[in-house]
């Protein structure tokens, strides 16, 4: 059965695939039945600046906007997107994040130093949080750009719909010879 509206914050800096996963998510939603309403924000994606979108799903869905304390989920794809997403955040809503550190351009010109002890600020804020390295299981499936995926495949065990149905969405979405390399990382994810 299907329930009213879920909202999902995928965030990443640019080049980690957060548009390929988003376009996955919700391709894997209306191909089950539900209505599906997405936005994206590319901020300066090509010079590593954040990337956000905004997947909502469920039974009819009015506007692809999700102001703050709205997301069931937060999928982040670094640490402290997670952080800074965190407003978006419902009470009682779930964070999984990369626990990979990609240094905005602050931090690179020393203007900033990275945040410490983000996880445990996450979790301060009463967040249920799953944090892990998506990286290395990326890069055994074949490519450190499939850490999207297997983030995807950790976030599947929070969603109404099968593992089947989103590896099925993967197959159709990617070129064919990325095909083996995203199923063994998605595997990966939902197996963390």
């Amino acid at each position: 059965m299907k329930q009213s509206v879920k909202s999902v914050v995928i965030v990443g800096v640019g080049g980690q695939g957060t548009l390929l996963a988003s376009r996955v998510l919700g391709s894997a939603m209306m191909n089950r039945g539900y209505d599906v309403k997405m936005s994206e924000v590319h901020g300066m994606s090509q010079r590593g600046g954040s990337v956000v979108t905004y997947v909502r799903y469920g039974d009819r869905v009015f506007s692809p906007v999700i102001e703050h304390g709205e997301a069931d989920i937060i999928l982040a794809f670094e640490l402290l997107e997670a952080g800074r997403y965190l407003p978006w955040l419902k009470k009682g809503g779930m964070i999984i994040a990369n626990t990979q550190q990609i240094d905005p351009m602050p931090v690179i010109t020393g203007a900033a130093a990275y945040p410490e002890h983000l996880e445990r600020q996450i979790a301060e804020k009463g967040a249920r949080l799953l944090a892990f390295d998506a990286l290395k299981p990326a890069q055994q499936a074949g490519s450190v750009k499939a850490v999207n995926v297997v983030l995807l495949g950790a976030m599947a065990k929070q969603l109404e719909i099968s593992k089947e149905a989103l590896l099925e969405t993967i197959r159709a979405t990617v070129p064919p010879k990325f095909v083996q390399m995203n199923e063994t990382a998605f595997l990966s994810g939902y197996n963390a």
